[in-house]
Formats: structure tokens, sequence, C-alpha cells
């Protein structure tokens, strides 16, 4: 196993990924929901799950949510990112860890350690 951040975990994670997402196609496909699961409907959906997820946070301090509501939503919101991202053909794996070397870009270390800042905030 890598101990850099950007390269994927290894087969077993990527299998695991497949798997589930293999899973959630099955479970819809059981139930005859893939003709609502189009790539605009499922944006919308992951989007209002994100949002269920926030309002698990409102009004409370930065760790007051309830744990098993954050739960329960962050799984709503993962699957359908796997099933947008199945929608669209995309390797999971694939393009989040190419997304984190293109963070490691724009953020280096030197210039990003324990900043907020965004990167075009970070000067040269």
């Amino acid at each position: 196993m890598s101990n850099d951040p950007a390269s994927p975990s290894g087969s077993e994670s990527v299998s695991e990924i497949v798997a589930l997402t293999a899973r959630l196609r099955a479970f819809r496909d059981e139930r005859d929901w893939g003709q609502f699961h189009n790539a605009k409907d499922l944006a919308m959906a992951l989007s209002i799950e994100a949002s269920e997820l926030l309002e698990c946070h409102l009004w409370k301090g930065p760790d007051d949510a309830d744990p098993a509501k954050v739960r329960e939503e962050l799984a709503d919101v993962f699957a359908y990112a796997l099933l947008l991202a199945d929608r669209h053909g995309l390797d999971v794996t694939r393009i989040v860890t190419e997304k984190i070397a293109r963070n490691a870009e724009k953020y280096p270390v030197a210039k990003s350690k324990g900043s907020a800042r965004k990167y075009t905030e970070l000067g040269s």
C-alpha cells in the first residue's frame, strides 16, 4: 500500500466501490427505478441529500450534530454520488485520485499548510 494520498489504496478498495455500486444498481433495478435515475435527477437528488446533511448541523455547534442522522444522510449522499458516477461511466477511484493530484498542485504544502485561503490567494 502506498503512503501517497494521491494514489489509490489498492484493488481491494476499488473492488469494494465497484461492488457497492453494483448493489445500489441491483436495488434500483429490482424496483424499476432506473427510469427515474437520469443524470439530472441524480444530481438533484445528490444536492437535496447534501442539504439534508447540512440540516443536521443547523443551529448547532460544529461537533453537535446527531451522529445517527449524519450517518443516514451521508449514506444517501454517497449512494447518489456513486449512482451518478455510474450513470456517467466514471471510475470513482480514478476521478477522486486525479482530483487529489490537481489539488496538491494548487495547494502546495509550503504555501497552504494551516491556511484556509483559496489557492488563488496563496501568492507565489
